[in-house]
């Protein structure tokens, strides 16, 4: 074991001496040296105020602006005004994770909030104060799963995102847990394959609503067959499509699980987001993280309190759920603002605009004679659709009208290299999808 030395000069020859290099260069010797930066950096000389901004802007509008119609994950919904205005306060962007939650009344409170508007779109009985994103919350989700069962399999559909399934898989390898992956039909999970794959050492199934291909799955079934076994039936759900679809609860599932970008957060290149995690109260002493409740003072005050914290920091290590710690409660309070902004009435009236506009563009697409539907099954504000045009051709030509959609669903699988998703929010215009068309229609190959 290396001992630790001060930053003499000495010292640091000690310290080089027993980590075995001349130099402090030596410990970047496993890189490959064609990754470094050889160049200068190309950085100006100081600058004044006006200066500095319109360089800043020069560079700004190197930047390409697309109408977004993709999804897979990550949704273009429009966000309030209001989330950015009030997260930008002094007060929440410094604010850190309640330690002493008797002097962090405000985070508590909103996080307090936050589980209770999760509570109420999963109709779970219980949510932790956040996760850091939807995969991550899932491969936790899995983690419950095999405390609650004591069993290490796990089972997947094959109609949960891709990057979702990759992320359970490499928590499950650290974890000893064995992940096996339920076969599809015709776009929904293959009920046939999962009762052959439904054993007694089965600690749970995770699916997801709508799924990777937009498809609104029936997963109250599927309950059924892993509930018969003494499994957990784990649904990774669109929190903002639960604004009008079966809520977790009414499923049948004992974990809802899933990301919140679609409530009020930008896509921001695929981050920062923030993850959700409801419970059944059987299970809540399982759930990671922490729990904020609402009790009184001893004067009778209202006064918001961390509940359950069954994470490593407050017990022992052995002992935790979990060894997650600080969660993204910003992005949490923007996620709380922005349902208390567009309500219930709001967060259905999204759905309909999203749905209106998908269905319009599929519509439009198989009209053009060069798409075709890929499952015929219910879809929300995601559907994939076969193209007929080659793929680099139609990106190529969404790419130069500045249009970003047609994402390949499994391009490594033959029979469905030519599938594309797109995804319509209530943020797409009529006059855009028609744009899109219009682009679509006047392609040749």
């Amino acid at each position: 074991m290396f001992k630790y030395f001060p930053h003499t000069p000495d010292d640091l020859a000690k310290m080089q001496d027993a980590l075995g290099i001349k130099e402090l260069n030596d410990l970047f010797r496993d890189v490959p040296k064609d990754v470094f930066f050889q160049r200068e950096y190309q950085l100006p000389s100081a600058l004044s105020e006006a200066e500095l901004r319109s360089y800043f802007e020069a560079i700004a509008n190197e930047n390409q602006k697309f109408v977004c119609f993709a999804g897979m994950g990550v949704y273009d919904h429009i966000d309030p005004a209001v989330v950015k205005a009030l997260t930008s306060r002094q007060e929440f962007l410094t604010a850190y994770t309640p330690y002493q939650p008797e002097v962090s009344q405000g985070t508590l409170q909103y996080i307090f909030e936050f589980q209770s508007m999760i509570q109420t779109l999963t109709g779970m009985d219980a949510a932790n104060a956040s996760m850091y994103d939807g995969a991550t919350a899932t491969a936790e989700a899995a983690f419950m799963a095999e405390a609650i069962t004591k069993r290490k399999r796990i089972l997947i559909s094959n109609t949960v995102n891709p990057n979702t399934v990759d992320t359970i898989k490499t928590y499950a390898y650290f974890k000893g847990l064995e992940v096996d992956m339920v076969p599809e039909h015709e776009g929904v999970t293959d009920t046939k394959a999962l009762k052959e794959k439904l054993t007694e050492d089965i600690a749970c199934l995770i699916v997801q609503k709508p799924n990777m291909y937009g498809v609104i799955e029936m997963i109250a079934p599927l309950s059924d067959l892993v509930h018969a076994q003494g499994g957990i039936l784990i649904e990774n759900a669109d929190i903002s499509t639960l604004g009008v679809l079966k809520t977790p609860r009414e499923e049948g599932a004992d974990i809802a699980c899933g990301d919140c970008q679609s409530l009020g957060l930008p896509m921001a290149f695929g981050g920062p987001s923030v993850g959700y995690l409801a419970t059944l109260k059987n299970y809540v002493r399982k759930l990671p993280g922490r729990i904020v409740g609402m009790s009184k003072d001893q004067l009778g005050r209202r006064a918001f309190v961390l509940t359950l914290q069954a994470r490593e920091q407050h017990i022992r290590r052995e002992k935790a759920n979990s060894n997650i710690c600080s969660n993204q409660s910003l992005m949490a309070l923007a996620v709380t603002i922005y349902l208390a902004t567009v309500g219930p009435e709001g967060l259905k009236k999204v759905n309909e605009l999203s749905y209106q506009g998908a269905h319009y563009l599929m519509d439009r697409l198989e009209k053009t004679g060069y798409f075709q539907r890929a499952f015929a099954k219910p879809f929300l504000k995601e559907f994939v659709v076969r193209s007929m045009i080659p793929l680099p051709v139609l990106h190529e030509a969404l790419f130069k009208n500045n249009l970003f959609g047609a994402i390949p669903v499994a391009p490594e699988d033959p029979d469905k290299e030519n599938l594309v998703s797109f995804a319509v929010t209530e943020k797409r215009s009529k006059a855009e999808i028609d744009r899109l068309i219009e682009v679509l229609e006047g392609l040749s190959w």
